[in-house]
């Protein structure tokens, strides 16, 4: 016989769980005690339950591993909740396990009560709250399957005090069968070659590749398939990586900020082959006109997806690799070259840069490019993340992890810190804007006690970058609540040109003091190298280097809000 968290314990272990984020608090406590005899899980004490929860997810997008985390009822677990959104949109497998006041509490207010079950069933997988304790160890079992199997996703278990406290058998099945959740992975041979008949005929066939590719770990299939076929490739944001994106075949990012190339690509041609995307408003535009000449295949596991956004004329329910492991068997090399020539054309007319001789983003993510063979970069949301995504070169050893589906600021640093406790031999950079760097800041004191060498680069422009560029070009330079710098004695209109500013709020050089880490000012293009040989030699703790960018830096190109792909500006001129 052992206690309800005895056996919480024992359930981590056999789910083969080495790291555990988690925050104390009163109705979690006998699940913190019974971890104190255990040596064999590393247990991670964030500064804030939402920076433990993208950890978390950071750890599982970078290891392939389910993210865990134990937070106590009431504020630590409603601090919780964009944490798990963030890992849901995005299929991060997550399990969260949450405290809760006794059984016989519930429903009367009690001191740090809160559904939290009821919160986040819309942005979980699964959902509950253990009612006795016989049934907390297949509840455990149901809950790690479910995060990891079909298409991943966030869940969470609601523990009672009373039952973490009550004694039971310490039975843990090794399996679980759950009526009603059968996910497809295998896929229906006669949509394959429905699929394959219409490549096959094309004359000029793209393939559009989101993030379950990435998902499903068919990077290598999918450039099986690309180099057997000859078929060239676009990606979404959280599809980027892959394939190489040095590849030949591979003309770029579709979307709102999208190579004007890829986008066109996407509006010339005749089939249409998108595997594990949404189809979402950031990549399609206007989804009336999205594809518009094309036959449309849509590889997905998640049956509500296909045509959800977009109608589409194939649909393939199944797992990614499954999928195009069943291709590479039946398809064969096409001719293609008028085809490929036309996008090569556009790739080189339209190439995505930006034109400063002064310190910028671009020349940042490129160093990053030529320093690191093996690297993991994660980001904030904004135009930070934008430019990474433009210019940061993948493949099998560098990654990229980003929130896509919510766009969570605050995401940038404690992710990086998952990653580095995932992946301690591989090196991590946090891209992050100053805006969002802010949301998260105490996760600095995470890095600094577990010794993660992580750099940061610091993008900072004194605003909410990309809030004030679409202030700037769609809303008459009409700057309210964007400016970091604003005080209450700031003029009530400002367009960004009146001059004597008050001085930025934090100091980033003496909060990088505090904190006893790694500081470098970058204000010149010519500093670049010193500032990460400065960051390499720094192996036992985070650094920070603050990039000043200018302050009217945007984003290009951009389609038009709502608008088709092919209505791009290239920049303020345009």
């Amino acid at each position: 016989m052992i206690s309800g968290a005895q056996l919480f314990v024992k359930a981590l272990k056999a789910e083969k769980v080495d790291t555990l984020f988690a925050y104390p608090g009163g109705q979690a406590i006998d699940l913190f005690d019974a971890l104190y005899d255990d040596n064999t899980i590393d247990v991670i004490l964030p500064r804030h339950e939402q920076g433990l929860g993208h950890a978390a997810d950071g750890y599982a997008r970078s290891t392939g591993k389910p993210g865990v985390c134990l937070v106590t009822s009431g504020p630590g677990a409603t601090n919780l909740v964009t944490a798990i959104a963030t890992a849901n949109y995005d299929s991060a497998p997550l399990v969260c396990f949450t405290g809760q006041v006794p059984t016989s509490l519930i429903g009367n207010d009690a001191f740090q009560e809160a559904d939290i079950v009821g919160m986040v069933r819309s942005i979980t997988k699964y959902a509950v709250t253990v009612r006795n304790r016989e049934s907390l160890a297949e509840i455990i079992k149901k809950a790690f399957y479910i995060a990891k199997t079909g298409k991943p996703g966030a869940v969470l278990v609601d523990i009672p005090k009373d039952i973490q406290q009550e004694m039971g058998s310490d039975y843990y099945p090794d399996s679980v069968d759950i009526r009603g959740y059968k996910p497809v992975e295998n896929v229906h041979i006669g949509q394959i070659k429905k699929a394959a008949a219409l490549l096959e005929k094309a004359q000029r066939p793209l393939f559009l590749i989101g993030g379950g590719v990435r998902i499903s770990h068919a990077e290598k299939e999918l450039t099986m398939l690309v180099e057997l076929t000859g078929v060239p490739v676009v990606t979404t944001i959280m599809g980027k990586g892959s394939i190489a994106t040095d590849h030949p075949l591979y003309f770029g990012n579709v979307g709102i900020h999208g190579a004007y190339g890829a986008n066109t690509a996407i509006n010339e041609c005749d089939v249409l082959f998108s595997i594990g995307t949404r189809f979402n408003d950031r990549v399609a535009g206007n989804k009336n006109t999205f594809a518009r000449n094309a036959k449309i295949i849509h590889v997905d596991i998640d049956t509500a997806s296909i045509s959800r956004n977009v109608a589409v004329d194939v649909p393939i329910v199944g797992d990614a690799a499954i999928a195009l492991k069943s291709l590479n068997e039946r398809l064969k090399p096409l001719s293609l070259k008028k085809w490929i020539d036309r996008l090569n054309e556009l790739k080189s007319a339209y190439p995505i840069k930006i034109s400063s001789d002064k310190l910028n983003p671009q020349s940042v993510i490129e160093k990053l490019n030529t320093l690191f063979d093996e690297l993991i970069v994660t980001t904030d949301v904004g135009q930070n993340q934008l430019w990474t995504t433009q210019f940061l070169r993948l493949n099998e050893k560098r990654r990229l992890i980003t929130s896509g589906g919510l766009g969570t600021m605050g995401f940038g640093l404690p992710a990086a810190i998952g990653a580095k406790l995932g992946n301690p031999r591989t090196p991590v950079v946090a891209v992050v804007g100053d805006g969002g760097f802010q949301m998260n800041i105490q996760e600095l004191a995470t890095a600094v006690i577990n010794n993660l060498p992580v750099i940061i680069c610091l993008f900072n422009n004194n605003w909410l970058g990309n809030v004030r560029q679409w202030q700037e070009l769609y809303y008459e330079r009409r700057y309210q609540s964007t400016c970091l710098k604003r005080r209450n004695t700031c003029p009530k209109h400002c367009n960004g040109n009146i001059g004597n500013c008050p001085v930025y709020v934090p100091d980033f050089a003496k909060l990088a003091d505090s904190y006893c880490i790694g500081y470098k000012r970058i204000e010149q293009v010519n500093q670049i190298d010193e500032a990460f040989e400065f960051a390499l030699n720094n192996t036992s703790a985070p650094t920070l280097l603050e990039f000043m960018i200018e302050e009217e830096e945007n984003v290009y190109p951009i389609v038009l809000p709502g608008k088709d792909l092919s209505t791009v500006k290239f920049g303020k001129e345009s």
